[in-house]
């Protein structure tokens, strides 16, 4: 196996300056780098990371802690973490947190004990134990889709990237308002999760634009896992004035909505319209087809590892919080009919949602009890 002394040999140079070409730690010039990574190329030298982290203090890898790693939203988020580490010359270490406080913060050290150059983590809902390790170990961290306090002065504590959740929740609000409907149902996520709550905020605001007044009633908790919400849309539908319309607040959830809705045997639209939070890929396959917020969640991903690379080059820097916007992906299960059929103007909302013949026109629209 060829050492960095045959490399040094094989281009001329000493082995001093192999050492800087490949561990970036003193500039060298264009042509002399060129030839050092000829002579790498040519001879198949592998350089020693172990060795080299040594010397530089970094072993370019980052620890990546989320939870539930078979969820499709989280899926894609670590796609896109790890192309933009690759991209990078990094590797990821990757660990479920189960969304468990204790799981995520024994998570968060073993990934700091194996030396990990810095962290991308997506918090529970009481991060407090890991947030706090991170913090008196001075771990280079970037939050992850979900988000936390900031102080009282207004400075994040730690640099977060993340979806806008508030404006896009209130889209499908007052989109299914606009169809006629007034009793709309929210099955949100698990409480403590900045998600929910500014999904909870976009709700409540799009009623508001509305002009429809919040029931209580209507807003129940999901949980973000497909049993709970399964659950929770069973509750609704037992209510004495059901709701017409249904958000789901993630892709999980939708799916344990639809299981629910169709134990009750009602058909979407027909009987009741849906919209999610959180668009997947075979959302378009479903019939009828899921009208959804989309999230870039691959883009997240990759920015969350651009931030954490900023902020290794510049530790002392403030922290930031940044946002990426989500589509409105138009589709039918709301009621509205295929883009590619729908006539001119405004849909009309009798048509749309028409009363199934098991409930009448006063129950089908609802007004608030």
């Amino acid at each position: 196996m060829p050492t960095m002394a045959d490399v040094a040999r094989h281009a001329g140079v000493s082995v001093a300056t192999v050492s800087h070409v490949l561990n970036d730690t003193r500039p060298v010039l264009p042509r002399t780098r060129q030839a050092v990574l000829d002579a790498i190329e040519e001879l198949g030298y592998t350089p020693n990371t172990l060795a080299r982290s040594l010397v530089t203090s970094r072993t370019r890898s980052i620890g990546l802690a989320v939870s539930a790693i078979s969820n499709p939203g989280f899926t894609e988020l670590l796609q896109g973490v790890e192309a933009a580490a690759l991209e990078h010359g990094y590797s990821l270490l990757i660990a479920d947190s189960h969304d468990d406080p204790e799981h995520e913060r024994d998570v968060g050290r073993l990934l700091h004990e194996r030396r990990v150059d810095g962290m991308i983590v997506a918090p529970s809902a009481n991060p407090g134990g890991l947030l706090a390790y991170l913090t008196r170990h001075r771990v280079p961290t970037v939050l992850l889709d979900r988000i936390v306090d900031t102080p009282a002065d207004g400075s994040p504590r730690f640099d977060q990237v993340c979806a806008e959740n508030t404006g896009p929740m209130a889209r499908l609000v007052t989109h299914l308002a606009g169809l006629g409907h007034r009793r709309i149902a929210l099955v949100a996520g698990l409480p403590g999760l900045s998600t929910t709550a500014e999904r909870i905020t976009g709700y409540r605001h799009g009623l508001a634009s509305a002009g429809l007044p919040c029931d209580e009633r209507l807003l129940v908790h999901g949980d973000s896992e497909s049993a709970g919400a399964e659950r929770a849309t069973a509750a609704l539908l037992s209510l004495a004035l059901p709701p017409t319309a249904l958000v789901t607040g993630n892709n999980a959830m939708t799916l344990g909505a639809l299981r629910a809705l169709r134990a009750q045997g009602l058909a979407v639209p027909d009987d009741i319209a849906l919209c999610c939070f959180d668009d997947f890929a075979w959302a378009d396959l479903f019939s009828p087809r899921l009208t959804a917020i989309a999230q870039p969640s691959k883009d997240i991903g990759a920015q969350a590892v651009r931030v954490l690379l900023d902020r290794l080059a510049a530790p002392d820097r403030p922290a930031r919080t940044v946002r990426l916007p989500c589509a409105f992906v138009h589709r039918t299960s709301c009621g509205c009919a295929d883009r590619a059929e729908r006539p001119h103007g405004p849909p009309n909302p009798t048509a749309a949602n028409g009363p199934s013949s098991a409930r009448s026109e006063s129950s089908e629209r609802g007004t608030t009890p």
